[in-house]
């Protein structure tokens, strides 16, 4: 299957998701939108994953591409591609859709559990999230969810944490792909968020033990897994 991937810093890459990809044999195409590399035509690629940053999605004085990546959001959400995006990808769909994103209560950094409700989720969802789950996060802004949209996942610091649409466009405020490596990059990359606040952690609380990121990442490979018996 064919996976494609839009990226907005050097240092949020696909993490987990690009090994998950290479050992299930599906190839993965990426859109650097920092170095201004074209996105595709919408015929290349068959499920569109879009990762996070530290801008917000209304910045684009500074970033100019947010506008045709935007548009190219809403046009394969229009193609019913079946789309995973991940904390500012999550409120990059939910911009695409006409919905609100804005500063959140509490900026959200480190381990921290999200509630899920399982309920009528769809089957690209099924069996995905426990009830309960430690997940990372690193985010400042939130989203509302978007019209026609069902919500899913909850944290104390950030209620909108999930929704998806249409039965295949995903949003995820949380971070599932984050590996060792990943995490180290972030901290090493944006540690003047790190302030101490009551809803982020420390750098050495959010180093911890190889565990959480397997389980973390555990789900993000079956939800993959869905995505692409959704897609065959």
């Amino acid at each position: 299957m064919r996976f494609h991937l839009l990226q907005h810093v050097s240092f949020e890459g696909p993490a987990a998701i690009e090994g998950w990809l290479k050992n299930n044999h599906h190839s993965l195409t990426t859109t650097k939108l920092f170095q201004s590399d074209p996105l595709p035509a919408q015929d290349d690629f068959d499920v569109l994953i879009i990762m996070g940053g530290p801008m917000g999605v209304d910045d684009v004085e500074q970033y100019p591409w947010l506008i045709e990546e935007r548009k190219f959001i809403q046009k394969s959400i229009q193609n019913d591609k079946t789309i995973l995006g991940i904390c500012l990808g999550a409120q990059l769909i939910a911009r695409a859709c006409d919905a609100r994103v804005f500063k959140n209560k509490y900026r959200e950094i480190g381990w921290f559990d999200i509630s899920v409700n399982s309920e009528n989720l769809p089957t690209i969802l099924k069996d995905v999230f426990p009830e309960k789950i430690e997940v990372f996060h690193w985010h400042g802004d939130t989203f509302e969810i978007p019209e026609s949209a069902v919500h899913f996942a909850s944290s104390e610091a950030c209620n909108n944490q999930g929704f998806i649409l249409n039965g295949r466009v995903i949003g995820l405020q949380f971070h599932s792909e984050t590996t060792e490596s990943a995490a180290d990059l972030l901290v090493d990359n944006c540690r003047d968020e790190l302030d101490g606040s009551v809803f982020v952690q420390s750098e050495e609380e959010i180093k911890v033990e190889s565990e959480k990121y397997n389980s973390i990442n555990q789900v993000l490979f079956d939800l993959l897994e869905n995505i692409v018996e959704l897609n065959r």
